[in-house]
């Protein structure tokens, strides 16, 4: 049970809601405030949260639903895009970076508490608010040596079907495409061709996501009809956009390009993709989410042997390691474009030169 002093319906929300609405924020807010005094800290021990903190994060999610309700109407169920434009309204207001850093925070546990207990999408902020520094900060990224290692890294993770684990009619299927990639007769295709065959999934996933910056939304909701290989671009539209604002024209390298020409062969074995026209699936069959793409990023790394302890990797990591060197090379109008920011405003936070370089440019200076 609550304490007493954690408040279901803040007043200002109770001011600006129907009857009816406000019978339903007031069951949605039960239900998540409950649960986080109960189990919000280790769902899988039941630990909640000390009452102190969950009267907090009740008066900072608050807000936030204010803000959505000012942006778009009522709604009990505020989106992963809603939270990452309120993030980047919070980055440019005038508060505090504790007040921003413990905002986020709250917003952590509104969206964990969605995953938990009602399906709902996992979110991880695109920025982190350090109290010792004025400005928001990117999440960690890879450094041009890690991203080389990643792409590599991807060609050994994972394979092709396992020739035991397949029914004669899936394996026949099998055999027809390693006939035609490694350019032999069916016949003489044989159960050694299947060792050497790696998967063009993984690759092409990583490959895109560290040319585009994908978000594990866009992950999610990307599609064989955004590929254009034979223009080396991914082309999104805008009714799928993260962001849902405009299209976006996203440019591929040509290794990339390849890798999805392969994938695109390779997925049509796949029965789970059979009348789909998702571009990538976890072995379930599922569209891949935040929680799916970390494991995935975590046992890259380790098949490469990128350091991740100490370090807050994500897919983010990924799309901020674009921002960094992309701003980097070609300056904030061509990364602003390659990550489908709406706001240069965004894009300047990757506009940093790391303190080595920094260091190369005073010596040069003299």
């Amino acid at each position: 049970m609550l304490p007493d002093d954690v408040p279901l319906v803040t007043g200002p929300a109770e001011e600006r809601l129907s009857d009816r609405q406000l019978v339903d924020y007031r069951n949605h807010r039960e239900d998540f405030l409950t649960w986080l005094y109960a189990f919000g800290k280790d769902p899988e021990s039941a630990v909640g949260y000390s009452a102190d903190t969950v009267l907090r994060t009740a008066y900072r999610v608050d807000q936030f639903y204010r803000w959505v309700w000012d942006q778009r109407g009522y709604t009990s169920s505020p989106s992963s895009e809603d939270a990452d434009a309120y993030v980047r309204d919070l980055a440019m207001g005038e508060e505090s970076n504790t007040h921003k850093s413990n905002t986020l925070s709250a917003l952590k546990r509104l969206f964990k508490w969605r995953e938990y207990e009602r399906g709902g999408d996992s979110w991880e902020p695109e920025f982190t608010f350090s109290r010792n520094s004025p400005a928001s900060q990117p999440r960690d990224y890879l450094t041009r040596e890690e991203r080389n290692q990643l792409r590599e890294a991807a060609l050994e993770y994972g394979s092709i079907p396992a020739y035991n684990d397949l029914s004669p009619d899936a394996r026949t299927r099998w055999k027809r495409y390693l006939a035609q990639r490694f350019e032999k007769p069916m016949e003489e295709v044989v159960p050694a061709d299947w060792s050497r065959a790696n998967g063009w999934k993984i690759p092409s996933l990583v490959w895109v996501s560290l040319d585009c910056g994908l978000r594990p939304i866009e992950v999610e909701r990307a599609t064989t009809s955004w590929v254009d290989t034979e223009n080396g671009v991914l082309r999104i539209p805008k009714e799928e956009s993260s962001k849902n604002r405009d299209n976006w024209t996203v440019g591929l390298t040509d290794r990339t390009s390849d890798s999805l020409r392969r994938w695109l062969s390779e997925r049509q074995n796949y029965s789970e993709y059979h009348g789909r026209e998702a571009l990538w699936l976890t072995r379930e069959g599922n569209p891949y989410r935040s929680q799916s793409l970390r494991y995935v990023l975590q046992r890259i790394c380790e098949e490469g042997d990128i350091a991740t302890s100490d370090r807050s990797l994500s897919w983010y990591s990924l799309r901020h390691s674009v921002g960094t060197y992309m701003t980097r090379e070609e300056g904030l109008a061509a990364a602003q474009v390659q990550l489908r920011h709406k706001s240069e405003t965004t894009t300047m936070k990757y506009d940093q030169a790391p303190v080595e370089d920094r260091k190369d440019a005073l010596e040069r200076m003299g």
